[in-house]
């Protein structure tokens, strides 16, 4: 079993280096990497007041979410519902609750745009007890799982990086869509594509499956379901 992280920290009395290596614990969580040279200039301002003790965490957290590094790897490359699931991920650490969670989100992402949803998670209760103003953020282990298929999600959704499993499919449309995607490749579950129930929440689902469809991470994502099932789907969309 891996053992759950120890959370990094600073404060007013913490050294430069600790900054530093607090600011490094920052880019993997949010970035999942460490910045580009160039994408270091576009953030500098921002880690010269985090380094020298101007700003905090989760003041440092907006500057870089709301910034185009940010933005360019994760906002501009998935689709919405997608992107809220990697900012959950990001900034809480873990994977959606649940679809009113993620109709909540979405209704900010859609209605103010994609910095106040941002700052909605970062303002948000939870945040401010989980981590405060000056701790990482980290993948964190929940002590209870609404079932054994939410933990699974949870593991998977915490370990995926870009370009991994997961990258075009939301993991909320798996079951909607009656989609497998243990393996590191989506496919239908039995019989579920060839008869799907079909009420208004999972067409809709299927008709945002479309777009993805026509999209080269689409394309990969469905690559395994045979041409005769897609041609069902595309029927049952219809």
């Amino acid at each position: 079993m891996n053992c759950p992280p120890k959370p990094i920290t600073v404060s007013r009395t913490s050294s430069e280096e600790e900054r530093q290596q607090a600011l490094t614990g920052i880019y993997y969580q949010v970035l999942e990497r460490q910045p580009y040279q160039y994408e270091h200039k576009v953030l500098q301002k921002a880690e010269d007041q985090f380094l020298h003790d101007k700003i905090g965490v989760r003041r440092f957290l907006k500057e870089l979410g709301h910034s185009s590094v940010y933005l360019d790897s994760f906002y501009h490359r998935y689709s919405n519902v997608k992107f809220l699931e990697i900012c959950l991920k990001h900034f809480l650490g873990r994977a959606p609750k649940d679809k009113a969670e993620i109709q909540h989100y979405s209704q900010i992402l859609t209605t103010k745009g994609v910095d106040q949803l941002i700052t909605a998670i970062l303002d948000s209760e939870e945040y401010r007890k989980v981590f405060g103003c000056f701790t990482v953020p980290y993948a964190r282990s929940q002590k209870y799982y609404q079932s054994p298929q939410s933990y699974l999600e949870t593991q998977w959704l915490n370990a995926e990086h870009i370009g991994q499993r997961g990258t075009a499919i939301p993991t909320r449309y798996w079951h909607d869509l009656g989609l497998v995607c243990d393996a590191g490749v989506c496919h239908p579950e039995a019989d579920v594509i060839l008869n799907p129930p079909i009420s208004n929440e999972v067409e809709q689902a299927v008709q945002k499956l479309v777009k993805l469809i026509e999209s080269e991470q689409g394309q990969k994502a469905l690559a395994s379901v045979a041409p005769q099932k897609l041609e069902k789907l595309r029927a049952v969309i219809g």
